[in-house]
């Protein structure tokens, strides 16, 4: 048996005794190349390449569904061939480059993210598009002023630090400390009697976003707890360019709180070696961030009506906001720009769905999925007229297919559906759901949920830093990614059969907490924090 055989069959038997399922699919007869997904600097040093296996064989449609499905072929061409081949080629690039270059970041609570949900309106009535609204939301507002951090021993060193959202501040002097390297969570507690009166700094190994973000999140409240009066997190991301990244924590205690940034990998290793050598360090760090009351911002709403049942919805959505640093292009506003363009694509080509198409453009995901929260928690009585609901929120790079939750049958849809993006090599199905943090009570809830899935290897090199500009976008990768979500969005909401929801005490009950790629080691979205 081939290694990538072995893994394949062992990460299998870990899922049965697990009581989990392993649903990675491939529509047949599709002529996609199959590209290995790779479960991403695992701390075993290995690699694990997930091979997807059909399910064909576990679906039971219906003959008439499936050819109703294989009918959409000429539409879905239609939509393949205007916006990746026709007039409509670059538009969405175009669009993102005009956000992020007139608004830049657009950090919860900042008059950009406002001006720019005022753009997002204006362009939306401009194309014509329908029920354009907003809804409030009350949206936390922190601010980051100035900061900085310098090692003063055993050399003098400017650290790059980004402060973590939320974080309180030094006092105007700075805190000025000798430093305890500690590489996790149990070392801290190795080493408590030595953290009193001390900076203590993170150095956890990358193994996957939603393992290593852990420390990101709770550091600075480990750290508290053991007497430390500043935490430094190793920047959770697998790659460096002497970059940090930022991102939300959050104290458990808030009578006991410390200030926290996060630094470059190539500080913290450095900051370890000196350690090693039984150097003394010492670091004085000044930050001066503030938190304001809570803010109103807005989630902002367009709709294509639906012909036969316009009450009935399918939603594409990504989130608006980003962190105050680069531009936000990649988080999220590719996700932005292909869900608002949608709606556009379809009014163009002249095809109006039976069910409504609803772009939704969320605000403040960044600092807990606020925006998305206060939708669900407004709009859950209408669970049932919800067919599909899509977030793009994990890159917008070459798209391979979605990642979806929802029951068997729901899943053999989805599957039937993509088959038609055989032109596009975007078929791949797996399951859960994961790159959709907005939807996530949604998927709980039992209603079918997917978020673009794409080769997103690089997406943590570049998110919540400085190097998250419009660089890291391709326009033809953007043009690809619109018609997927363009073409899936309208043939679920164009045909007759509804997508049926999961029962809510057995919620997706087909994928449960099952293996997919993104979520177990390759690039992912934790949904604690994003």
């Amino acid at each position: 048996m081939t290694r990538i055989g072995v893994y394949t069959f062992l990460l299998a038997v870990y899922c049965v005794q697990q009581n989990q399922a392993l649903f990675i699919v491939k529509a047949e007869n599709s002529n996609n190349t199959g590209k290995a997904v790779t479960e991403a600097e695992a701390s075993s040093a290995f690699h694990h390449q997930l091979k997807e296996t059909p399910a064909q064989s576990a679906c039971n449609l219906t003959t008439e569904l499936v050819a109703e499905i294989k009918g959409y072929q000429e539409d879905v061409n239609k939509i393949i061939d205007y916006v990746v081949h026709g007039d409509y080629k670059g538009q969405t690039y175009k669009m993102l480059a005009e956000l992020v270059d007139t608004f830049g970041p657009r950090m919860t609570g900042s008059g950009q993210l406002e001006a720019a949900i005022d753009w997002i309106l204006k362009v939306s009535e401009t194309a014509g598009l329908e029920n354009t609204h907003t809804e409030d939301v009350a949206v936390p507002h922190w601010v980051r002023n100035t900061e900085s951090a310098w090692m003063t021993l055993p050399r003098l060193h400017k650290l790059n630090v980004l402060g973590l959202g939320s974080s309180v501040a030094t006092p105007p002097e700075g805190i000025k400390a000798e430093v305890l390297v500690v590489k996790d969570f149990d070392d801290l507690k190795t080493h408590a009697d030595q953290a009193a009166g001390k900076i203590v700094v993170f150095i956890p190994e990358w193994v996957s976003y939603g393992v290593t973000v852990a420390y990101r999140t709770d550091g600075a409240s480990k750290a508290a707890e053991v007497g430390a009066v500043a935490a430094l997190i190793r920047s959770t991301t697998p790659f460096s360019i002497n970059s940090p990244h930022t991102g939300h924590q959050q104290y458990t205690d808030l009578n006991h709180t410390i200030p926290t940034v996060c630094i470059a990998v190539e500080d913290a290793e450095m900051m370890l070696r000196m350690q090693q050598r039984g150097q003394k360090m010492e670091v004085h760090l000044t930050m001066s961030a503030q938190t304001y009351p809570d803010f109103i911002s807005r989630n902002t709403i367009t709709e294509v009506l639906g012909l036969q049942w316009p009450d009935e919805v399918v939603v594409v959505s990504g989130h608006l906001d980003s962190w105050d640093v680069g531009q936000g292009a990649m988080d999220d506003g590719g996700g932005v720009t292909i869900s608002w363009n949608a709606g556009v694509v379809l009014q163009q080509l002249g095809l109006r769905p039976r069910r409504t198409l609803r772009t939704i453009i969320w605000t403040g995901e960044e600092q807990g999925l606020y925006g998305g929260l206060a939708y669900y928690n407004n709009h859950v009585n209408e669970s049932d007229k919800f067919q599909l609901i899509l977030e793009s929120d994990a890159g917008t790079f070459s798209p391979l297919g979605l990642a979806f939750s929802g029951n068997q049958e729901a899943t053999c849809i989805i599957q039937e559906v993509l088959k038609l993006l055989q032109p596009l090599n975007a078929t791949q199905v797996v399951s859960p759901m994961d790159g959709g943090p907005d939807i996530e009570e949604w998927q709980k809830a039992g209603v079918p949920t997917g978020s673009l899935y794409t080769e997103s290897s690089r997406y943590y090199w570049f998110h919540h830093s400085d190097g998250d500009t419009l660089t890291v976008e391709d326009p033809d990768e953007l043009d690809r990614c619109l018609a997927v979500w363009t073409s899936l969005a309208y043939v679920a909401a164009n045909i007759t059969h509804r997508i049926p929801h999961s029962p809510v005490a057995d919620k997706y009950s087909i994928q449960g907490e099952a293996l997919n790629p993104m979520r177990n080691g390759g690039p992912s979205h934790s949904f604690q924090f994003t």
